[in-house]
């Protein structure tokens, strides 16, 4: 059997991808918008710190949930560019860098700053001696690195979703919408990124545009990958 017939046809390799992403979704967001969310209490590291004591198990879930999704990002970054290299190979490997770099390079070291706050209550010298007070401090600089970390590694992600929504646009194997919404949500979470560092007081408004057009590039994809794969010869048109 030669080494061509030994390849995943484009569909199978789409739709893995799909797969793959949907995890990404469904596991990054349980982290993000359930785990944290309900756990994390703006601006109350006394509070923040009780709901860490008392929830420690979901806490160290959104952590695991995390490094799950971060694991399949890997894969996923190297689906997309065997699927978009013909469409251009050098800007697909650099699609396929700048997705690494972001998810399982700098979001997953990042994730030290999420479990750092189990362990400073741990009772394990030299934080059985430290003052209460001193530990919901640095719980809340831990979780405040946290999301900054996340806004870097969303920086890199940004530029990855604009490239690859480039590479979608000129790929036969995928409609020219696809590539638009997905490039519009890398324009989303750079803003994101870089608006939270240059004027954080438009978080909201920043959130709001992530979320939004998020959902409108990323969730778009998974759903073409899951259900359709890839454009057939006669969708070409």
């Amino acid at each position: 059997m030669t080494t061509d017939q030994k390849e995943l046809s484009p569909r199978t390799v789409a739709r893995i991808a799909g797969v793959l992403y949907l995890v990404i979704i469904l596991t990054a967001g349980f982290s993000e918008g359930f785990v944290r969310a309900s756990i994390i209490v703006p601006g109350d590291a006394a509070a923040t710190a009780e709901n860490i004591a008392a929830s420690e198990g979901l806490f160290r879930l959104g952590f695991a949930s995390d490094l799950v999704a971060f694991l399949c990002d890997l894969a996923v970054s190297i689906l997309l560019y065997v699927l978009l290299k013909p469409a251009g190979r050098t800007l697909a490997m650099i699609v396929a860098a700048f997705r690494l770099l972001a998810h399982p390079a700098i979001a997953s070291v990042n994730l030290l700053n999420h479990l750092a706050p189990v362990l400073l209550p741990g009772g394990v010298e030299p934080y059985a001696s430290m003052d209460p007070a001193h530990v919901q401090s640095l719980t809340m600089l831990f979780l405040e690195l946290h999301g900054y970390g996340y806004l870097i590694g969303g920086a890199f992600f940004g530029v990855h979703l604009v490239l690859l929504g480039y590479l979608l646009h000129k790929s036969e194997l995928f409609p020219t919408v696809l590539g638009i919404l997905v490039a519009v949500a890398g324009a989303g979470y750079l803003l994101e990124s870089f608006g939270m560092f240059l004027a954080p007081s438009g978080e909201a408004l920043y959130t709001w545009v992530v979320t939004i057009t998020a959902v409108a590039g990323e969730v778009i994809l998974t759903l073409w990958l899951l259900i359709k794969g890839v454009r057939t010869a006669s969708t070409q048109t």
